[in-house]
């Protein structure tokens, strides 16, 4: 392993871009069918996975480096025109607005995302444990109109799924209390110097984890192209109906999968309508009393011009809908 391993350290995500595509094929060559491991030490190799328990979310380790973060005044032009009708254009501006300032963020330590969105078994099991109630109804998405169904919730979403589905109906702060409960096993397991590891991602580690090393709209180019992911125009069998089977697309060069579409993701960041002295280091934007969480990666229900790396949207850390999961993060040593 001793070629991976310089591989790895020589490649940088900011000024090699041209080098992506073989280093992806170096990867999935290198880590295909590789079990999944123990949690990692201090010496994780970007690409690694593990879980810290049989129910705990399997995680991929991304490597450290930078990027520019944020739609420039010509990706903004060219989204904003991809969006029809005209009225459609007047919203798309509007909300690619919020993606400017573009800016430089560098990612200085390697940690751990999610490889897919928690799933609704992953849900289950720490429901099952702690006898947490994520009760209370659930929006849903219906034609374009947004009832809340009281009776609904992550088991009931209003389509049918399996325990490898993501789950959705989970709010911002049901998030965190799953997350809670994951720290609970990683101190189990390691002691009390564990610390709280596991997290909510900050939008920072979100997109570059998301963009794998790309400067386009999306991972695997600018047009939406056909079959990459669901939404409303994806060229999915799922489009427009649900969400789609964890693990039904592509992974990216990062080796994370479903990145676009599917559910929205909460993100540990409060909502601010631009980057405007935004944090350089890749950590989250917080303030006291936030009314706003941010969200990420557009959904099944949204049109295509929204599934881009660069877009950013926001709810009501107390919302609950059939179109929002999340996927955690986790500190390394």
């Amino acid at each position: 392993m001793k070629w991976l391993t310089t591989a790895y350290r020589s490649f940088d995500i900011a000024g090699k871009l041209a080098c992506l595509a073989g280093f992806a094929v170096l990867t999935s060559i290198a880590f295909a069918g590789m079990a999944v491991a123990e949690p990692p030490g201090a010496t994780a190799l970007p690409g690694q996975t593990f879980r810290d328990c049989s129910d705990c979310p399997e995680m991929m380790v991304i490597p450290a480096g930078s990027f520019l973060m944020g739609s420039s005044d010509e990706e903004a032009a060219r989204d904003a025109g991809a969006a029809l009708p005209s009225s459609a254009r007047k919203y798309a501006e509007r909300s690619i607005a919020y993606e400017h300032p573009q800016h430089s963020v560098s990612i200085r330590h390697t940690f751990a995302l999610g490889k897919y969105r928690v799933t609704r078994g992953e849900f289950a099991a720490f429901v099952r444990e702690t006898g947490y109630s994520a009760e209370g109804g659930c929006t849903f998405w219906i034609d374009h109109t947004y009832p809340v169904r009281p009776e609904a919730g992550w088991r009931d979403p209003g389509f049918l799924q399996t325990d490898r589905d993501p789950v959705v109906c989970v709010s911002w702060q049901d998030a965190h209390a799953y997350i809670d409960w994951l720290n609970g096993k990683v101190h189990d397991r390691a002691g009390s110097g564990s610390g709280e590891l596991y997290r909510l991602p900050s939008e920072a580690e979100w997109e570059y984890a998301a963009r794998a090393g790309t400067r386009t709209a999306r991972w695997w180019g600018d047009p939406i192209g056909s079959g990459n992911a669901d939404c409303d125009g994806c060229g999915s069998p799922w489009d427009k109906r649900q969400p789609a089977p964890t693990g039904s697309f592509q992974a990216n060069a990062f080796g994370i999968s479903d990145v676009l579409g599917d559910t929205s993701e909460w993100i540990a960041d409060c909502w601010r309508e631009n980057y405007v002295n935004a944090p350089q280091d890749g950590s989250p934007f917080t303030i006291a009393n936030c009314d706003l969480r941010v969200m990420r990666g557009g959904n099944w229900t949204n049109e295509p011009w929204v599934l881009r790396s660069a877009q950013r949207s926001r709810a009501k850390p107390d919302r609950r809908a059939n179109y929002i999961g999340f996927r955690v993060a986790r500190t390394l040593p």
